[in-house]
């Protein structure tokens, strides 16, 4: 542990002074720590497998925004400690709020509204005119069910990449949908 501390510490003072390579070495291994550590708090604070990534990518993301308040002449390991511990109650937090349930549980008690004639469009026409990674997204997540991790294992994409490629396909569908409207 204290050749650890050490090396993030060098890691992250080489990073302060301008190292791109000792940035991304020091987050490639807080992840794989962070991912060896993890099935503690997946069973203390009863998270799934795929709720660690989204953490991991909150306390990298909170290291690269608050790396300027870590001093020097400090140990990282409690500084490290302090961001993780409090991005993972924040998760918790969010994920009681939300109060997540499956929707297998809810029978189907909202109707369909019908579709004005004039807004018809061909499916396939609209999905034809979004770039491939984008028309497969929506297919998998949208038309077929798939779950964003299926999804991403089956199109060879991170977990991330779907949620991007799916918001992007959707945007750009709206904005059709209305061009086309007008």
């Amino acid at each position: 542990m204290h050749d650890r501390e050490q090396r993030w510490a060098a890691d992250m003072r080489a990073a302060q002074a301008g190292s791109s390579v000792a940035y991304v070495r020091l987050l490639t291994d807080v992840s794989t720590s962070f991912r060896q550590f993890a099935a503690t708090d997946l069973r203390r604070f009863d998270l799934q497998s795929v709720d660690i990534e989204d953490v991991l990518q909150e306390i990298l993301l909170a290291i690269h925004l608050k790396r300027h308040t870590w001093r020097p002449d400090h140990p990282f390991a409690p500084w490290l400690r302090a961001i993780t511990r409090h991005k993972l109650v924040d998760f918790v937090r969010r994920r009681s709020r939300r109060g997540e349930l499956p929707i297998d549980d809810f029978p189907d008690i909202s109707p369909v509204q019908p579709v004005e004639p004039g807004l018809a469009v061909p499916l396939g026409q609209l999905l034809g005119d979004l770039p491939r990674r984008q028309r497969e997204v929506i297919e998998e997540l949208a038309l077929s069910g798939t779950s964003v991790t299926d999804t991403a294992s089956k199109l060879k994409m991170s977990r991330g990449a779907v949620y991007v490629a799916f918001h992007r396909a959707l945007a750009t569908l709206t904005a059709r949908f209305e061009r086309d409207r007008a």
